[in-house]
C-alpha cells in the first residue's frame, strides 16, 4: 500500500509556528534580561564614580561589583541592612529610572512582537516580572548573614511587581493592546482617568514649587552642608548626587506638605499647623526645611485646591447630566489617591535606629486630604459651570410646549374654516341681501358709482 505523500501545507505552518515560538522567546528574553544588566551595569558605575572621587576610598573591581548587587535592590526599593539597622527610606530617582528602563524594554518587545491581545500583552508582563523576581531572590541569597541582610521574600516581590507595573505601562503604548482595554470603558471613565493623572502631575508640581522655594531661601545653609564634610571635590559630588537621588522624595514631601498632613523624620514634624524644629542629617536637599514655623502656611493649601479647581473645569462639559459629571470626578479623585499612598509610602521608611527614624510622610493622610482638596472644588466647579437640562432649569418653558409667534399665520390644521368651499361665503353673503342688493355692474367688476350727477358713460343727458 503506498503511503500518502506529506501534506506540504501543514509542514508549512508547523515550521512557521516553530520559528514564531522561538522568535518570540528571544525578544521576551532580551526584553526581560536587558533591564536587569543594564541597572545592574549603571548602579555599578554609579559607585565607581563616586569611589574614585572619594579622598580617602580605595576602589576595587570587585568591591564596586559586589556593591552594586545590593544597590540594585535599593532601586527597586528593597528595604536593606547593612551590617545593622535597616535602611528603609531609599531614593526614588533610581527607581524612577528603573520604570522608564523597563516601561521601554516592554514596548520595544511589543512592537517587533507585534503584539494585539491582552493574553500575548500578560505572557510578556509575566516574562519581565518573573525574571526580575529570580534576580532578587538569587541577589539576596549571594551575601553572608551578617554583611547585607535582606528579606528573600521582599527581594522578590518588590522587584516583580515595579517590573510588572512598568511593563504593563510599556505594552499598554501600543494601540492594538490598549484599544479593546479602553473599548470597555465608557467616555466618563476615561476623561476621569486623564484627568485623575493631570491632578498628581500638577500636585507634583506644586511641591516641587515649594521644595524650590527652600533651596532658594536656604542657599548658605546649602553651602554648609555641603562643606561640612570637607571641601574636596569629591565630596561635593558625592554629597550632590546623593541629594539628587532624594529629590523625588523631597518633591512628594512638599506636596504632602501643601496638602496639610506634612512630614517627620523622627522627632521633627513639619506640617502647616504643626512644627517641631530639631537636628536634621547633613544633607544638602534638607537645607529646603525650615527653621521655624510662618504664619501664612496654611496659605499653600490654595495649591492643592487651585488643582481641585482645574480638574472640574477639565470635565465640566463632559456630560449634560450632572451625575455624568461627578462620576468623572470621583474617578479623578481616586486616581489621585492611589497614586498618592504609593508615592508617599514609598517616599518614607526606615532610618536606622537613631533621631530620625523613622521617616514618615502619613499616605493615608496625605491621600484623604489630597481627595478632599481635589474632590469637593472639582465637583462644585462641574455643578455650577456645566450644561444643565433646558427643561431643569425653572421659570423656561419646554421647546414644544412654546406658543407660536404672533407674525406667523395660523395653520391649516389649527384654522377649521380654511377647509371649507370659497363660495359658501358667497352664498352666506347673498343670503344677508348685500350680493342682490349690489348694481349688476359692480357683480360684472365695474366701479360701484360714478362721480355724483352723472350719469354711467355712454349715457346721453
Amino acid at each position: 500500500m503506498a503511503s500518502s505523500p506529506p501534506d506540504l501545507d501543514n509542514a508549512d505552518a508547523i515550521g512557521e509556528d516553530a520559528v514564531s515560538g522561538l522568535t518570540r522567546f528571544r525578544v521576551l528574553a532580551i526584553a526581560a534580561v536587558v533591564p536587569v544588566v543594564t541597572g545592574h551595569a549603571a548602579v555599578a558605575a554609579l559607585f565607581a564614580l563616586t569611589t574614585a572621587v572619594a579622598p580617602l576610598a580605595h576602589f576595587s573591581t570587585s568591591g564596586v561589583l559586589a556593591a552594586a548587587l545590593p544597590g540594585w535592590l535599593a532601586a527597586h526599593q528593597v528595604p536593606i541592612a547593612l551590617g545593622g539597622p535597616e535602611l528603609g527610606v531609599l531614593p526614588l530617582l533610581p527607581t524612577l529610572a528603573v520604570v522608564i528602563l523597563v516601561a521601554h524594554a516592554a514596548a520595544g518587545a511589543a512592537d517587533r512582537l507585534a503584539l494585539s491581545t491582552s493574553r500575548e500583552a500578560a505572557q510578556a508582563v509575566a516574562a519581565i516580572a518573573g525574571t526580575h523576581a529570580l534576580t532578587g531572590v538569587v541577589t539576596a541569597a549571594l551575601y553572608p548573614a551578617g554583611y547585607v541582610e535582606v528579606d528573600p521574600l521582599l527581594a522578590g516581590a518588590y522587584p516583580a511587581l515595579l517590573s510588572a507595573l512598568a511593563a504593563t505601562a510599556g505594552v499598554l503604548r501600543r494601540r492594538e493592546v490598549a484599544e479593546p482595554l479602553l473599548a470597555r470603558m465608557d467616555e466618563v471613565a476615561l476623561a476621569g482617568l486623564r484627568a485623575g493623572a493631570f491632578a498628581v502631575v500638577l500636585l507634583l508640581a506644586a511641591g516641587a514649587a515649594v521644595v524650590t522655594f527652600g533651596l532658594l531661601t536656604s542657599l548658605g545653609t546649602v553651602g554648609d552642608m555641603v562643606t561640612a564634610f570637607g571641601s574636596d571635590a569629591g565630596t561635593g559630588i558625592g554629597m550632590l548626587l546623593l541629594s539628587l537621588g532624594y529629590l523625588p522624595n523631597a518633591v512628594v514631601a512638599g506636596t504632602s506638605f501643601v496638602a496639610g498632613p506634612g512630614f517627620s523624620l523622627g522627632e521633627v514634624v513639619v506640617s502647616p499647623l504643626v512644627f517641631s524644629g530639631g537636628r536634621v542629617p547633613v544633607l544638602p536637599l534638607l537645607a529646603a526645611l525650615p527653621e521655624r514655623e510662618a504664619v501664612w502656611w496654611p496659605v499653600l493649601c490654595v495649591l492643592p485646591a487651585g488643582v481641585g479647581m482645574l480638574v472640574g473645569r477639565r470635565v465640566r462639559a463632559l456630560d449634560v447630566e450632572p451625575m455624568g459629571r461627578l462620576r468623572a470626578v470621583a474617578v479623578a479623585a481616586g486616581v489621585v489617591a492611589v497614586a498618592f499612598v504609593v508615592l508617599a509610602g514609598s517616599a518614607g521608611g526606615r532610618l536606622g535606629t537613631g533621631a530620625f527614624d523613622p521617616v514618615t510622610l502619613r499616605p493615608a493622610a496625605v491621600s484623604l486630604a489630597l481627595v478632599l482638596w481635589v474632590a469637593v472644588p472639582a465637583a462644585i466647579v462641574t455643578l455650577l459651570g456645566g450644561p444643565h437640562p433646558v427643561g431643569a432649569l425653572p421659570g423656561l418653558i419646554p421647546a414644544e410646549d412654546e406658543p407660536p409667534d404672533a407674525d406667523e399665520p395660523p395653520d391649516a390644521d389649527e384654522n377649521p374654516d380654511a377647509d371649507e368651499d370659497p363660495g359658501q361665503d358667497t352664498e352666506s353673503s347673498g343670503e344677508d341681501g348685500d350680493a342682490d342688493d349690489a348694481p349688476p355692474d359692480e357683480a360684472d367688476g365695474a366701479p360701484a358709482s360714478g362721480p355724483p350727477g352723472h350719469g354711467e358713460p355712454g349715457d346721453v343727458p
